[in-house]
């Protein structure tokens, strides 16, 4: 995965860090600076802004769903790197804006000084050239609230508390939930991420029965923030991460909402198998060392779904 020191880039294999228990511990972002209506230091402003993404990751794929929900594409440009991460991080073939090959020279050309994980999304600001954001859910709000109509048309006024309260069980349990089962180094955290996982898994199954969406009657923040990693789960985390007591396909209502949302074009649109399963199965050396790609499971997306 690798890492930046004072500036430098420096590969390694470790997936990420875990703590004396071995459980997994994800690194916290640093760039955390914010698109606003009336901001001097980074207002908002068609065509000055470009995301740096992988379709594999779905913490940039949040990104990418506000981007093409709020019709976004020619406001915002989006840099999509090689599926792989290797030894040299995330890697693009041809990158416009800055002209770099990793996005570590992204990081350093932001601070040459830089330390830290690299990691996608990252929302560039092409006339100051530096990074706004490499934090997802702080990214979609400013895409959210920064263009079109006042106000965030995914968190309604109304819905905020209720939203939040998902988000933040969702992002603990299942989001980062599949993560702390895929990289425990101990049986116990195993155990204590997976039965968080499904859970989590049994109360979304129940929250959507008789109803479309988490939270009112329409589409919100928090089903956005959830379905990157339903589209994921039956064909990588099942397996790659041990989350194998259920499928999605095994909650009827978990898996007609990830239908529902994958069979709009501008969604499906940002969905990218190829990617996603070249890299988790390809890039972590540590779970897979031999770099497997299993067959692909038949996933019927394209059920018909009310």
């Amino acid at each position: 995965m690798g890492r930046m020191i004072e500036g430098e880039w420096r590969a390694d294999t470790d997936v990420g860090a875990t703590n004396d228990d071995g459980e997994f511990e994800r690194a916290a972002t640093t760039f955390r600076g914010w698109i606003r209506r009336g901001d001097d230091a980074h207002p908002p402003a068609a065509g000055r802004y470009h995301l740096f993404v992988s379709y594999a990751c779905p913490w940039a794929h949040r990104t990418l769903l506000y981007r093409a929900l709020l019709g976004l594409e020619d406001a915002i440009g989006v840099s999509v790197s090689e599926p792989e991460m290797l030894e040299s991080g995330w890697v693009f073939e041809d990158e416009p804006v800055l002209g770099v090959r990793a996005l570590h020279e992204v990081y350093t050309a932001a601070d040459p000084t830089f330390t830290g994980r690299v990691t996608v999304p990252v929302l560039w600001d092409k006339e100051r050239r530096t990074i706004v954001s490499n934090e997802s859910s702080e990214i979609i709000r400013m895409l959210d609230a920064a263009w079109g109509e006042p106000g965030e048309r995914f968190r309604p006024e109304a819905h905020r508390d209720a939203i939040d309260e998902l988000n933040a069980r969702i992002y603990e349990t299942l989001n980062n939930g599949v993560y702390r089962c895929g990289f425990a180094r101990s049986q116990g955290a195993y155990d204590r991420a997976a039965a968080e996982l499904f859970d989590t898994l049994d109360f979304l199954e129940d929250r959507l029965e008789g109803r479309r969406w988490l939270v009112g009657d329409t589409l919100t923040e928090a089903d956005l923030r959830l379905f990157p990693t339903l589209i994921r789960f039956d064909p990588v985390y099942f397996i790659h991460f041990k989350c194998a007591k259920r499928r999605i396909r095994d909650y009827p209502n978990l898996w007609a909402f990830t239908r529902r949302l994958y069979q709009r074009p501008e969604v499906r649109a940002t969905v990218h198998f190829d990617h996603i399963r070249t890299h988790y199965f390809y890039s972590h050396e540590s779970i897979n060392p031999h770099r497997i790609v299993p067959i692909a499971p038949d996933l019927g997306l394209d059920a018909p779904v009310d």
